[in-house]
This record gives structure tokens, C-alpha cells and sequence, in this order.
């Protein structure tokens, strides 16, 4: 098994330390200067504020925006910015010498400009899929001097996935609907190819009954009830994949019928953090329960 960009092998002992000044280049191709290890860090996006608590620097977190939810030890910062957009002045005020972001909600067309213009290292992330995440780790350990913490996570992530692909062994996959969100008014959104998500799910022996329609994440019911899966996957709790059992029409679905209904945590599956090998274990369970 393999994702793009991802070694399932575990990875050979850490680099040197972080010689400083150094130079990184990030997502957007920019150039990251840091002339010092990194004291005062902003995590914009809850999957970044979980990559650095990952590698032991949770304490050096000096800001996060609205919606981050854990680790628990970050949620007495200073919140700088949520749904809305950010606030550059908030971020100043926060005197710090690193920002993190991922170009999502126009966070880097807002910030990374003001960021420069008052002298503060802003590395912006691209969490596309699993192989993502890893290479996102080890570049976040360059950048904060934790390069010996970033392999022995990635090192743990990569183990467990190639635990995972050992107990699935050859066994015929499962076909999967994996509702990630739904609009209320009969759209419902699922997992797209080549993201993170996507490959948690086959990491943990599932195919999206939807795959091959990258750009097209909103189905319907009938597309559902046409794609026949063998289980559905709710992100979110056991209330709302309740509520997926008394929708109109979708009795008509077979393995609502049978109740192969199953809610799986968001976090696990929705935030590009190292907790998505928690969620390909929880999947691997799901799918496969017979299995040791």
C-alpha cells in the first residue's frame, strides 16, 4: 500500500539539528527565512495547531483562530481571527516570531503580506492527502528545531499504517458511502479523491462507491441508493447518522435496511493531523470487525 509523496517504511534516524538562520521553502513555492528557533508561534487551521502539539511544542503556541478544538492545553489562547477571516493587527499584538497557516478561507491572501511587512516568518501548508501530512510534518520539525520529534511520529504514523495493511491482508475491500456533510435540503457531501481522506479510507480497506468523481463532492440520495455500498460512514456523531436512518426515501437503501449505518469521528477523518491514523484504525474496525 502507498499514497503519493509516502514511504511505508520506517524512516531512518533524524537529520542533523537545525542549523539557524535557515531557509524552507513552503506550499506556495515561497522562500521561509527563520532566523531563529521559532518561541512565539500562531497556528492558524485546528490541523496545524495538532501538527506542532504532535512535536512537543504545544507550549510554544501563542495563538490559534475560533474553531480549534484540541489539543485541550491550546484553547486558553488568544484567538485570532475564525469563519469570518483574520486579523493581522490581532496577530501582532501577539508579538510572535512564526506563523503557520494552511491557504485555506483566504488566510494567506489575508495575512501573509501584513506578516512580512513587520518582519514574521509565515510557512504555509498544503495538507492535499496522507503523504501530505507526513511531509508537512518533518518540514514543521525543520522549521521549530524538533527534526528528531518529526521522524519518530512519522515513523509511529507509517508503522501503524503498515499495521493496518497487514491485518486487512487480501481480503476483498468493502465499497463505502462516506458522508462527510450534508446540506439539509437533500445534497449531501462525500469524500473526494486524492485527499487525505480518501486514502484514510483505503488505507483501512474501503473504496468510495463515488470514486473517480474528483470534482463533483455533492451527491444525492438516489445516486446513493444507485451506488448499492456495502456499509455507509457518517463524520460526525451517532445522532446525526440516526438521522440519515429516518430520512424519506433512503429505507429504500439496503444496508440502511440492514443497519450498516456507522458514525465516525470528524477529527479523525476531516482535520489532516496525526490523528487520521486514529481514524484509519476506527475504519479498519468498522469495515472489518471480524478481524484480530
Amino acid at each position: 500500500m502507498a499514497f503519493a509523496g509516502m514511504t511505508m517504511m520506517a524512516s531512518s534516524a533524524a537529520s542533523p539539528a537545525l542549523a539557524y538562520p535557515e531557509t524552507l521553502t513552503d506550499a506556495q513555492g515561497r522562500a521561509v527565512t527563520l532566523a531563529a528557533r521559532p518561541e512565539r508561534i500562531v497556528a492558524i487551521f485546528a490541523s496545524n495547531v495538532e501538527l506542532l502539539a504532535a512535536l512537543g511544542a504545544a507550549l510554544r503556541i501563542v495563538g490559534i483562530e475560533a474553531y480549534t478544538r484540541y489539543p485541550p492545553e491550546v484553547l486558553d489562547r488568544p484567538q485570532i481571527g475564525g469563519r469570518l477571516g483574520f486579523s493581522a493587527e490581532a496577530i501582532a499584538r501577539l508579538n510572535p516570531d512564526f506563523v503557520v497557516m494552511t491557504a485555506a478561507r483566504q488566510a494567506a491572501h489575508q495575512l501573509v503580506r501584513p506578516m512580512a511587512v513587520i518582519g514574521v516568518p509565515v510557512l504555509v501548508l498544503d495538507h492535499r492527502d496522507l503523504g501530505s501530512i507526513l511531509a508537512n510534518l518533518r518540514l514543521l520539525g525543520r522549521a521549530i528545531g524538533a527534526e528528531a520529534e518529526a521522524e519518530g511520529v512519522v515513523a509511529g504514523m507509517e508503522a501503524r499504517l503498515a499495521r493496518a495493511a497487514a491485518r486487512l491482508g487480501d481480503r476483498p475491500r468493502r465499497r463505502v458511502y462516506l458522508e462527510t456533510a450534508s446540506s439539509g435540503r437533500g445534497g449531501f457531501q462525500t469524500v473526494r479523491d486524492g485527499t487525505y481522506t480518501s486514502d484514510a479510507l483505503r488505507a483501512a480497506g474501503g473504496d468510495s462507491v463515488f470514486a473517480g468523481r474528483n470534482l463533483l463532492a455533492q451527491v444525492s440520495g438516489e445516486a446513493v441508493l444507485a451506488a448499492d455500498p456495502d456499509i455507509i460512514l457518517v463524520a460526525g456523531t451517532e445522532a446525526q447518522a440516526a438521522e440519515l436512518r429516518r430520512r424519506p426515501g433512503w429505507d429504500r437503501i439496503r444496508v440502511v435496511r440492514e443497519g450498516r449505518v456507522h458514525a465516525v469521528p470528524r477529527a479523525e477523518l476531516l482535520i489532516p493531523g496525526p490523528r487520521v491514523i486514529d481514524g484509519v484504525e476506527r475504519l479498519g474496525r468498522i469495515l472489518y470487525p471480524d478481524l484480530p
